[in-house]
């Protein structure tokens, strides 16, 4: 039986379905779902902005803190392959290496400070692109994501909100960035980055 990531029978399921073991034990996928996003909002409360250096490891910290009451296996690295529709995302010996690498040319852009606005869109909308294509964790990587992207855009001095994200919009985005065309995600980061902090 494959689930809607297609690893087949994936030893983080419960035998013979496609739902992902849990600390509620909900066995439902749409149970599980809603409880996840109720759950998660009420925990992206806690999480306070920070300072860089942002790296894999604070995405972890946010992962966890997202999704621990759900997850045993929160804030822990995938350790099966997942596709997802065609898109095959970053094979698991590969996660590590390839967030590291998109960390250090984070950290060598100085974590975008000081950069115009423009800038800050296109570099933030490949960078989003590239880490998801990594998709480290086996469930809720946007959302972690969207919080690290909070964190590194707030910090670079511009006001982020993604209240304008279309969702069709937002998955053409992620799979048109697959083959590194960023031009949908440069479009919705053109909407969500607001002014300059002051």
């Amino acid at each position: 039986m494959l689930d809607k990531y297609g690893v087949g029978q994936d030893p983080l399921c419960y035998p013979g379905t496609t739902v992902l073991r849990n600390r509620l034990d909900l066995t439902d996928d749409q149970a599980l779902h809603a409880a996840e996003r109720t759950l998660s909002e009420i925990a992206a409360g806690s999480i306070d902005f920070a300072l860089p250096p942002y790296d894999l490891t604070y995405l972890q910290r946010i992962h966890r803190t997202l999704f621990e009451d759900v997850y045993e296996w929160a804030g822990e690295l995938r350790t099966v392959d997942i596709s997802k529709g065609g898109t095959h995302f970053c094979n698991v010996t590969r996660i590590e290496p390839e967030a590291k690498k998109l960390f250090r040319q984070l950290e060598a852009a100085n974590w975008y400070e000081g950069m115009s606005r423009q800038q800050l869109v296109s570099a933030v909308a490949e960078l989003y692109g590239d880490l998801n294509m990594v998709h480290p964790f086996r469930e809720g990587n946007g959302r972690a994501q969207r919080i690290l992207f909070d964190h590194i855009i707030v910090n670079a001095g511009y006001e982020i909100s993604w209240w304008q994200v279309d969702e069709g919009e937002w998955i053409q985005a992620n799979i048109d960035a697959v083959t590194c065309d960023y031009q949908t995600m440069t479009n919705i980061f053109q909407r969500c980055i607001g002014q300059a902090i002051r």
